[in-house]
């Protein structure tokens, strides 16, 4: 298994996603503002990693918080989860982790400061443990619709390196991989992060699963010639009526689908369901730094003063999505009812 993120006597310890696939170096954070930047930055990213990251960020910096009253403790912690908070708006994952963390706090504090130390420990390693659970069986779930020989097309990363472990949809892969089931993967480089190039290609091949690379605008052409049965991408928010947030240039491949008549499915855990936003408008989007667009990995490859624009996400509405697959089961059209049941 890959083990995209752990909790250490020493610290938080990651894989840097930022240098794969060439080198696999693993970093310990032993304070929770280096784990804000390490998410910031994306040395960790996918909606489930960033919240079991900003789990672990929470239990570190209380563990590591010098005060000894309540009181003071009340203003640290206050100042902990706003600072993991201010790291990436879009994926919902990781303000559900920091309401959770904040209601082990709220449940513990009677018990001083010693028993909340321990309790957003404990609670943040259940959480990266659960997630790894809630993945295998959303794998098991989903691996059902993978017809057998299935050549399946999947954007950006949502395997175990943006998990816990194990992945959403490239865990539906491998739980159909594991089913017995022929599978062949086309992973859309996903500019400009390239997600899909350096990192949702280098899992497949660790486990031995046929992929194929291609550009984001190839996508089209192999499904005209026939060559796609499937897509499958992960989410990082889905909003009530089933509208979803993911990365940028997923819209695109949708709406690709849509006219080819290939069925498009979205792979997440209930925990990325936001029912507190009707649909997708309400979904902020993250801009970040235009030099990922005007470079690839620190090479220029425009102009210096090139205008750039670089939002990190798009919303595919819900119209275009042919199921969502979670770790409580199949949500179908419509999907206002079927998500609503799912979260009873």
């Amino acid at each position: 298994m890959i083990h995209t993120i752990e909790w250490k006597d020493s610290g938080v310890v990651m894989l840097d996603q930022r240098l794969l696939p060439r080198q696999e170096v693993y970093r310990t954070y032993s304070r929770y503002q280096e784990v804000a930047e390490a998410i910031r930055t994306m040395v960790i990213r996918g909606a489930p990693a960033i919240g079991v990251a900003a789990a672990m960020g929470i239990a570190l910096g209380v563990k590591n918080s010098p005060v000894d009253s309540i009181e003071d403790l009340d203003a640290a912690f206050a100042i902990i989860c706003d600072t993991l908070a201010g790291t990436r708006p879009t994926a919902v994952n990781l303000f559900w982790a920091i309401e959770r963390m904040k209601s082990v706090y709220a449940r513990t504090r009677e018990k001083g400061v010693d028993a909340i130390r321990q309790a957003l420990i404990t609670e943040s390693l259940a959480m990266h443990r659960q997630d790894i659970e809630s993945n295998m069986e959303m794998g098991r779930l989903g691996q059902e619709l993978i017809p057998a020989n299935a050549r399946i097309l999947t954007h950006c990363n949502a395997g175990a390196l943006a998990t816990a472990g194990y992945g959403t949809a490239l865990g539906v892969i491998r739980a159909a991989v594991n089913a017995g089931k022929q599978v062949q993967v086309f992973a859309d480089e996903t500019r400009p992060f390239l997600q899909g190039s350096r990192l949702t290609a280098w899992e497949l091949n660790k486990d031995g699963i046929p992929v194929t690379i291609i550009t984001d605008n190839m996508a089209g052409h192999f499904m005209k010639k026939g060559e796609i049965d499937c897509v499958i991408v992960g989410a990082d928010r889905i909003a009530a009526n089933g509208d979803v947030a993911n990365k940028i240039g997923t819209y695109s491949v949708a709406v690709l689908a849509k006219e080819n008549r290939i069925p498009f499915w979205v792979a997440a855990p209930v925990s990325t369901i936001d029912p507190k936003i009707p649909d997708g408008s309400f979904i902020k989007i993250e801009e970040r730094d235009p030099d990922e667009v005007r470079k690839i990995q620190g090479i220029p490859i425009t102009q210096d003063e090139a205008v750039v624009e670089n939002p990190a996400f798009d919303v595919t509405p819900h119209r275009y999505v042919s199921a969502i697959i979670t770790d409580r089961g199949i949500a179908r059209p419509p999907f206002t009812e079927s998500i609503r049941a799912l979260l009873l």
